[in-house]
This record gives C-alpha cells, sequence and structure tokens, in this order.
C-alpha cells in the first residue's frame, strides 16, 4: 500500500534548479517527521533534509544554503526546493515520513517510492 508519493525529479545541469514534492495518500491523516533522503550507487541512502511539524527544519551539510525543505501540514505534503545543482546531487530521492496516522490506524514509518534526480557537468 503506498503512502507516499513523490514527483519532481528529472534532468538538469549544474547550477539549475528543481522542485520535489512529496504527497501523503488520502487515507493519511498526519505526519509526524517528514525527510527527504538520497541514495546513490554503492552508498546507504544518507539524510539531505528533515522537517518537523512545528516547521523546524535540519540539513545534510553539503546541501546547506542550497536546498530548503518545507511542508504543508493541511495537505500532508512536503516539498525540497534544490538551487545551484551539483553533479554530486545525483541520486533517487525519497520522501519518508513518520508516525503516520491513516484511516486504518498508525503506520510507524513509510517511505515514498523513488525519484530520479541528475545533475549533468
Amino acid at each position: 500500500q503506498v503512502h507516499l508519493v513523490e514527483s519532481g525529479g528529472g534532468l538538469v545541469q549544474a547550477g539549475g534548479s528543481l522542485r520535489l514534492s512529496c504527497a501523503a495518500s488520502r487515507n493519511i491523516f498526519t505526519i509526524g517527521v517528514m525527510a527527504w533522503y538520497r541514495q546513490t550507487p554503492g552508498k546507504q541512502r544518507e539524510l539531505v533534509a528533515g522537517i518537523f511539524v512545528e516547521g523546524r527544519t535540519v540539513y545534510a551539510d553539503s546541501v546547506k544554503g542550497r536546498f530548503t525543505i518545507s511542508r504543508d501540514n493541511a495537505k500532508n505534503t512536503i516539498f525540497l526546493q534544490m538551487t545551484n545543482l551539483r553533479p554530486e546531487d545525483t541520486g533517487v530521492y525519497y520522501c519518508n515520513g513518520d508516525k503516520l496516522v491513516s484511516d486504518r490506524g498508525p503506520i510507524a514509518d513509510a517511505w515514498g517510492q523513488g525519484t530520479q534526480v541528475t545533475v549533468s557537468s
């Protein structure tokens, strides 16, 4: 059962921008912390940015000043505005949410299916 769906990935040149979105399915009422992770071949999935319900944010050092995470609690949606993209930002970006409340009860943790971001040099 899919709970989170990402969109907005694509191919962009270095220095360009992309905006990712992650929306929860309609049967999800609330979500706790939401975050973006990325994974590249041969590496572990790493945290890119996270946002708490009240809006407090955390970022990986490598993206500070370039990426901005935001959320719309009413729509259970988060966004990742990525600017000044670099080739090393290339990877599959995954949306994550914890402590979801659905019409079928609580869900501890959920992941989206991922969206590819490719930055060419």
